[in-house]
């Protein structure tokens, strides 16, 4: 096939999986609904839609650990002690409605996962280089990365809970990507072609997505924590859907295995750049604009792990500079590419 049709393959294939990510979405929406109205029923009715006493289900989470919060352990760190309640309390049983859509969610993104790795197969068979050198791509492989990464930490941890606030932004990223970033498959700029392309983005689409992961932790922790504190006033907890969601402390461990996993990687990722633009420009460092914004970003990131550290910082603004990170990373792959022209320039967009 020529490059023409497989860069047509490759985007059918993309709208393709948007679809099915469109289902899975609505699917983990359902579970999160069937659980969180578990949670809300008398004791009696609780007692029939979850698994709170079966030998199975315990024997499970005291051989897996069973802890949102100890996604840690898949990240190289170590969680706490293993128990229903980290995980929000009882998981629905194998039979009960909540589980069987929970189940259907999780397939759907298998499948939708797997659409995209093809999708970017093609795109690259197309150029015949690796697709990830403009805002399109980055966005599409960025979006496979987040899947894949919360799909492979799923497997060890009962992470369904985390399943819409994972694929629904998923779902927005590409359809932004598809409307507004798109970008015809072409040839790279001499600049870019260069081995550094597959060490040095790859690992920031790593980064950015393990970040990624970490940011939609930390709004559930910083609402979760709130909920807590209303609850313990005697006022009532709101959102609901939070009742089916982990503890603040667990969301917490969650949240922060995540980010001092990616600041490494970030940090790599500067480093990087740094070689690749003495390389390509003969300067390791030329104050441009996506340069000064990486910067940025671990600056902010190195913050929030030094208050995290430190004593005399609360927890709620220790994550909350965090958060500032993240958005200081959208604010870099969005405002940054598109208005600061500068050596970065790969957006492939222009600016309106």
């Amino acid at each position: 096939m020529d490059p023409q049709g497989l860069a047509s393959l490759s985007n059918t294939v993309l709208y393709t999986a948007m679809g099915v990510l469109a289902f899975a979405m609505i699917a983990f929406a359902l579970h999160t609904a069937k659980v969180t109205s578990a949670r809300s029923a008398p004791p009696q009715d609780r007692t029939r839609e979850l698994v709170g006493a079966g030998a199975s289900a315990r024997a499970g989470e005291a051989t897996h650990g069973v802890e949102a919060g100890d996604a840690g352990d898949a990240t190289g760190t170590t969680g706490a002690t293993a128990g229903s309640s980290a995980v929000g309390g009882p998981q629905p049983g194998p039979g009960s409605p909540g589980a069987r859509v929970g189940a259907w969610a999780m397939s759907l993104s298998w499948l939708a996962t797997m659409l995209l790795l093809v999708s970017m197969v093609l795109r690259g068979l197309s150029v015949r280089r690796a697709p990830v050198s403009n805002m399109f791509e980055f966005a599409v492989a960025g979006s496979f990365v987040v899947l894949a990464l919360y799909l492979a930490l799923a497997q060890r941890r009962p992470l369904k809970w985390l399943g819409v606030f994972v694929v629904t932004p998923v779902l927005l990223v590409l359809g932004i990507a598809i409307r507004s970033w798109y970008t015809a498959a072409s040839e790279l700029v001499p600049s870019l072609q260069d081995a550094w392309l597959v060490i040095h983005v790859p690992v920031a689409i790593l980064a950015t997505a393990i970040f990624t992961l970490g940011f939609i932790v930390l709004l559930l922790q910083l609402a979760q924590a709130r909920r807590e504190q209303a609850i313990a006033r005697g006022q009532r907890g709101r959102p609901r859907f939070l009742a089916g969601l982990p503890d603040s402390t667990s969301l917490d461990r969650t949240a922060y295995s995540l980010n001092i996993l990616g600041f490494p990687l970030w940090t790599f990722t500067l480093i990087a750049g740094a070689i690749w633009g003495q390389k390509a420009w003969g300067t390791y460092w030329s104050w441009d604009p996506k340069e000064v914004w990486t910067f940025v970003i671990w600056t902010i990131y190195a913050a929030y792990l030094h208050a995290r550290a430190t004593s005399g910082w609360s927890l709620r603004t220790a994550n909350i500079i965090a958060v500032v990170g993240y958005l200081a990373i959208i604010v870099n792959f969005t405002i940054v590419n598109y208005f600061f022209p500068g050596m970065h320039s790969y957006s492939g967009v222009s600016a309106p």
